[in-house]
């Protein structure tokens, strides 16, 4: 097994992010860590800088979120911007990037105001953030 030097090793560890901080490497205010699910890596997320004040259906949403470079995030991401930056949010409900699987015509949404997600139709309209994730 090889070994390194405490400077190489220094060297290799990656720029740390404290959680609201932001990172115009990477295009937002950093989130947090995401675990990986079914075999992907983990992630850094990253919440992109938006006006935060239009109402979008869930099919404007997606597609809001892609013309800024980024996805809206999934539940857990949801779940984690709620814990970590609540204060860039508005107290009000926001779409979520993932469709209700009994019925395709509902997608869930989460509350910036009380932490709750429910279930919304996508002709809904609700605010919608984007999300950027960098794998580690």
């Amino acid at each position: 097994m090889e070994t390194i030097t405490q400077e190489a090793a220094t060297a290799l560890k990656p720029q740390y992010l404290r959680i609201g901080e932001e990172s115009e490497a990477d295009g937002g205010m950093y989130a947090g860590i995401v675990r990986g699910e079914e075999g992907q890596p983990d992630y850094h997320l990253f919440l992109i800088a938006s006006r935060d004040n239009k109402q979008f259906t869930w099919d404007q949403a997606m597609a809001a979120a892609a013309e800024v470079g980024g996805a809206l995030p999934t539940r857990r991401e949801q779940a984690i911007l709620f814990g970590n930056l609540k204060d860039q949010f508005q107290p009000d409900w926001y779409w979520s990037s993932e469709q209700y699987a009994p019925d395709p015509g509902n997608a869930w949404g989460q509350n910036f105001n009380d932490g709750f997600q429910s279930l919304n139709h996508k002709s809904a309209e609700g605010r919608a953030r984007a999300v950027r994730r960098l794998p580690i």
